[in-house]
């Protein structure tokens, strides 16, 4: 669902770029007071964990792939949506800057589709569908895969809708194509993020919120995250994702096709230039995880030490 430059006209990329960067700037005055310095590792560790998990593209139908957006994985894990908005758009800034993945004209786009709609339609729904049915704890994993699944159809809805003000397409194909695709990519989204949560439930309570002592062991979840970029990323469908091919279907991919923006992207499409493509992918992918991991470890410290 990254939105490349040249899908989206410069009238929509100013405004959805102040309105990213008025929320991302609001979300980090918040959590100054919202969390404190011993959620700085698990902020890190999830931040690290979705681009990881972004990486992994899997293959779903008529020759599409879709990847996990992690916004339902990012509020239930920090329990607080703007600690998850915050997470996700370092995700797509370092994604967009360093793998060109997602355009840089369009990441304010891009973030106003996946770490501030996606984020805070989890957060409501997360919280409803919890008080609906009872809160309980071995209900979280369903409530998490129905949450998940629902946002992503959302974030795609508001991705349509940029296309749509932008003139890329009009909104009688690409709404049903891009909320038809996104449904069986959300129904994915779902299972991972379930799954996910079903794991922490029952061998690491201690990386939700709770009662647990917050992260008690690092070592594994960090090789996990490390394996997850450095091996199974490698396993990743070819397909293209959601957007692409509703873009290649539609007729409007050579839009970002003819687009050149002047950014050294040093890993461009998961790769380091001169070295075997698979190599190449994994040393992208633990790069980008660890300075996903130490930027956000770094911001949150910084944050909330200065509050204090």
């Amino acid at each position: 669902m990254h939105i490349p430059d040249g899908f989206i006209s410069p009238s929509v990329a100013i405004v959805t770029t102040i309105t990213s960067t008025g929320f991302v700037a609001l979300s980090l005055a918040r959590i100054r007071d919202e969390i404190n310095l011993k959620q700085a590792p698990v902020m890190a560790l999830t931040t690290a964990f979705i681009f990881a998990a972004q990486m992994i593209n899997f293959p779903v139908a008529g020759g599409t792939s879709g990847h996990l957006l992690g916004a339902t994985l990012a509020v239930i894990i920090l329990g607080n949506p703007w600690a998850a908005t915050i997470s996700i758009a370092t995700v797509l800034l370092i994604q967009a800057v360093l793998f060109a993945d997602g355009g840089i004209t369009a990441l304010g786009a891009n973030i106003f589709n996946m770490a501030i709609v996606g984020v805070w339609v989890s957060w409501g729904l997360f919280k409803t569908l919890q008080r609906l049915l009872g809160g309980k704890k071995t209900r979280l994993p369903l409530v998490a895969g129905i949450t998940a699944c629902i946002s992503t159809i959302a974030a795609s809805f508001c991705c349509s809708l940029i296309l749509i003000f932008s003139n890329t397409a009009s909104a009688s194909v690409v709404l049903p194509a891009m909320t038809g695709i996104h449904i069986l990519i959300g129904v994915g989204e779902g299972l991972i993020t379930g799954g996910v949560i079903t794991y922490l439930i029952t061998v690491r309570p201690d990386l939700l919120p709770g009662d647990e002592p917050p992260l008690q062991k690092w070592l594994i979840p960090v090789i996990s995250t490390l394996l997850v970029a450095g091996v199974l990323s490698l396993f990743a469908s070819s397909f293209p994702d959601g957007l692409e091919k509703v873009a290649e279907n539609l007729g409007f991919i050579h839009l970002a096709e003819n687009v050149r923006i002047p950014v050294n992207t040093p890993f461009a499409d998961y790769q380091v230039a001169g070295i075997n493509e698979q190599i190449g992918t994994s040393i992208s992918g633990i790069l980008g995880t660890i300075i996903c991991f130490g930027l956000a470890f770094i911001m949150t410290k910084f944050i909330i030490r200065k509050s204090a």
